[in-house]
């Protein structure tokens, strides 16, 4: 399967479909609605970032993105294309990192990335795996047994295998959790070096400064519905925090 930015990073955006375009999803689980039919559009350069509580349906949302759950009705689109008219190769095209790193704690840096390069056909994967641990800091731990570093190690390697293969949609599931306040900041720096006018990122965050400062769309999730979705121009902390406390006391 064939994206078009992932193919032609030089595309003009205005060409291009949205890299996300969500219609009516809606997602039910045990017989409770976790997403309540709701609309979402991601262009390609954005971060979209979604705050919401626990059980707002945040992490629902992306692993449906991330083609790791079905929804129970509503469409979702990818540049484009159906996810129901396309099979796993779309995963080519995602990055994800979620709540689990999914790194094996027993090969270092190096082998994990090589195992997933492998998987992903990715090119040049020498040159690729020396520029993106070079990107996240952690080029001379490349031989070091991921079971030897720290929480934030691991998120940012994490990172450099979600974006290894060059990925045009980027999801990052709450990435700053279980950080400490350095760790997040050195997250925070890294996921603002990896937007890129080709990939659009949609991260989920309980941490509203650091949302805030990364978006450039910002979105609350309450109740499996989208109660805010602005430019990040149009929203201070203030607004967010009044919009954020309304939702969630009334129960939507």
């Amino acid at each position: 399967m064939t994206l078009p930015v992932a193919a032609s990073p030089a595309t003009e955006r205005a060409a291009l479909p949205p890299a996300v375009e969500v219609r009516e999803l809606r997602k039910e689980i045990g017989g409770r609605l976790i997403l309540r039919g709701i609309d979402l559009r991601v262009e390609f350069g954005e971060t979209v970032v979604i705050f919401g509580p626990n059980g707002a349906g945040k992490t629902t949302l992306l692993r449906i993105l991330a083609t790791l759950a079905r929804p129970s009705g509503g469409t979702v689109r990818l540049a484009g294309i159906d996810l129901a008219a396309v099979g796993p190769d779309v995963r080519r095209w995602i990055g994800l990192l979620g709540h689990q790193t999914y790194l094996y704690d027993d090969l270092t840096a190096e082998e994990n990335l090589r195992f997933y390069g492998r998987m992903f056909d990715v090119p040049d994967l020498d040159a690729r795996i020396d520029a993106v641990l070079a990107q996240v800091g952690l080029a001379g731990r490349r031989r070091d047994r991921v079971r030897t570093f720290s929480r934030g190690m691991q998120q940012r390697l994490a990172l450099a295998r979600a974006i290894l293969h060059r990925p045009g949609l980027l999801l990052l599931d709450e990435p700053e959790s279980g950080l400490d306040p350095a760790a997040a900041a050195s997250l925070r720096t890294l996921i603002a070096a990896v937007e890129r006018p080709d990939r659009a990122v949609v991260l989920t965050s309980h941490a509203l400064d650091l949302g805030l400062e990364l978006a450039s769309r910002v979105v609350v999730l309450v109740n499996g519905t989208i109660v805010l979705d602005r430019p990040r121009a149009a929203v201070d902390r203030v607004t967010l925090e009044q919009v954020y406390a309304t939702a969630v006391a009334g129960g939507r």
